[in-house]
């Protein structure tokens, strides 16, 4: 037989359970075991006859169907075999919780657990332990037991609350990064085609300013010729003016 990993949720000997077996339900540690029962575990003890029960075996089996509903047994197959295993019904001792601690410590050990931040292993061992705590007070309070399960079943809650919480602000975030670094994407080529267009615009701009010099140069050397001429024109209206006015004078002089 090959026993399921061990806890520090303290179970009975396992009892091997013929396939054949009607469904079990929490409310009975009633099994039919087989003639090849586990070795080292004793002889499960059947319902008195009279049909009726004593006080303190009523309390006892209500106690049990508590422990069973609160912890519900592990069950494994081995070899076509189904094996199941029940959460002792022993009661805890001083010892006992001493022990546990130790073991506690010991298994945080050995599985290298970490001291702080999240660590599934420590959270498994204290759930293990907290559920062992459960079951040593429930033998002796039932009220309690159930008590201590609301407690306990609150923190799983919220902690499953607190899980979903994480993993969905991880997806926005991943959401968020992709977004942005699309957009980046998208801004940089933005920004490449502004580049563009910008050294577009300076080209543009150079050609009309070396167009504009190259009019501004040819229209003052057309204006200079132009004030040549004019100014030639001006000399040679002048030159003509005086041969105009010395023959006119010529010509009047003799007649006096």
């Amino acid at each position: 037989m090959i026993p399921p990993n061990s806890s520090l949720l303290k179970y009975d000997n396992p009892v091997l359970v013929s396939r054949n077996t009607e469904k079990k339900t929490p409310k009975s540690r009633a099994l039919k075991v087989s003639p090849q029962q586990a070795p080292g575990s004793g002889p499960v003890p059947g319902p008195p006859k009279g049909g009726r029960l004593s006080p303190i075996d009523s309390k006892q089996q209500q106690t049990d169907e508590i422990l069973n509903s609160i912890l519900p047994p592990r069950e494994w197959n081995e070899s076509g075999q189904l094996w199941v295993q029940q959460v002792s019904s022993t009661p805890a001792t001083r010892l006992d919780v001493v022990n546990l601690q130790e073991e506690l410590d010991k298994r945080l050990q050995q599985r290298q657990a970490r001291e702080t931040g999240i660590c599934p292993v420590r959270r498994e061992l204290y759930s293990q332990c907290f559920d062992e705590l459960i079951r040593q007070v429930t033998i002796n309070c039932a009220e309690r037991g159930l008590l201590l399960l609301r407690v306990r079943d609150e923190i799983r809650m919220t902690i499953a609350a607190y899980q979903t919480l994480y993993e969905s602000s991880v997806a926005f975030g991943m959401r968020k990064a992709l977004q942005a670094e699309q957009g980046k994407s998208d801004m940089e080529k933005k920004n490449a085609d502004l580049e563009n267009e910008k050294r577009e615009l300076e080209r543009t701009v150079n050609e009309l300013k070396a167009k504009c010099e190259s009019i501004e140069k040819r229209e003052a050397e057309r204006r200079q010729l132009e004030e040549k001429k004019h100014s030639e024109e001006i000399q040679f209206l002048k030159r003509t003016n005086q041969q105009l006015k010395t023959q006119l004078e010529g010509i009047i002089a003799p007649k006096k």
